[in-house]
């Protein structure tokens, strides 16, 4: 291959929370020969298969209500009321992974609900997402999750309103279902709105869009059910339309470095940095 300039992007990869959960893994694993992991550890499924070869056993729901006695890891997503319910009533012991940020989100809805059973909790979040549901089942199954303005389009605005968002999503939609709401709630209703975007990952917007500027190509490594990763490749992709992708090295088609000077690799927050050194690596020998 010619002389190409190869950066990986410093501020990409792990999150304190996934990099804490991780960390919890292995220490563990450490120990023992198994531990039992509810829902994938991270939205990445290379580093998924690295933890399974070491002996993580991921679970779902269903297999929790059958398991007896043993070790079980709840990922930096979190999980609803119930879960913890399930494992004391099972003898399950609870390794509890849960990112600080989202432990502390799920503790507000819970006492917004509580003092105001009468009022929408809303959370803008991706329906069915881990963390949401968690959120969710701090009220009971109560709370409205709205994907986006359409959603907030059909909210009861003769009723109050508390808005709080998945620590994962986008700031700028998040102000624009904000001003929507502000401007079409009843001057007889309260609506009040909880920033609980995490910063670690907001603040990764402009950096990766400054990043992705400076390339002629860019490679982005993410699994392909990181909520977050979309957003950041999104953003990848509106100021560099050469912008690709991929989960791993083995997607890399030689053909995209026709012509090329700089690539810039860069991720999600699920994105381990181990992979996108191998992304480098693949480069540098085609």
């Amino acid at each position: 291959m010619k002389e190409v300039n190869i950066e990986i992007d410093n501020g990409s990869g792990f999150c304190f929370g996934v990099t804490r959960a991780i960390r919890k893994v292995e220490e563990e694993l450490a120990v023992s020969k198994t531990l039992y992991c509810l829902g994938d550890i991270v939205h990445n499924g290379m580093e998924c298969e690295r933890l399974r070869n070491m002996g993580l056993i991921t679970i779902n729901h269903d297999d929790l209500e059958k398991l007896h006695d043993v070790k079980v890891l709840l990922r930096a997503h979190g999980e609803p009321p119930l879960t913890y319910e399930i494992a004391a009533r099972n003898g399950i012991e609870i390794i509890d992974a849960t990112c600080p940020v989202v432990l502390r989100l799920q503790r507000r809805i819970k006492q917004k609900y509580i003092s105001n059973k009468d009022a929408q909790i809303v959370i803008f979040g991706k329906p069915g997402h881990a963390e949401v549901l968690g959120l969710v089942g701090q009220t009971g199954g109560h709370a409205i999750v709205i994907a986006g303005i359409d959603d907030a389009m059909t909210l009861d605005f003769t009723h109050d309103i508390f808005l709080y968002s998945q620590t994962t999503k986008s700031l700028d939609e998040f102000h624009r279902i904000i001003d929507y709401i502000s401007a079409h709630i009843a001057t007889n209703a309260t609506f009040r709105s909880f920033d609980t975007i995490c910063r670690q990952v907001a603040n990764r917007m402009p950096n990766i869009s400054s990043f992705a500027k400076r390339h002629d190509l860019i490679l982005f490594v993410c699994g392909h059910k990181s909520s977050n990763g979309k957003v950041l490749f999104d953003e990848c992709k509106s100021v560099n339309l050469n912008s690709h992708l991929i989960e791993g090295p083995d997607e890399i088609d030689p053909s995209w470095l026709n012509g090329i000077a700089t690539v810039g690799i860069c991720g999600a927050t699920s994105t381990p940095k181990w992979l996108m050194e191998q992304c480098r690596d693949k480069l540098l020998s085609v």
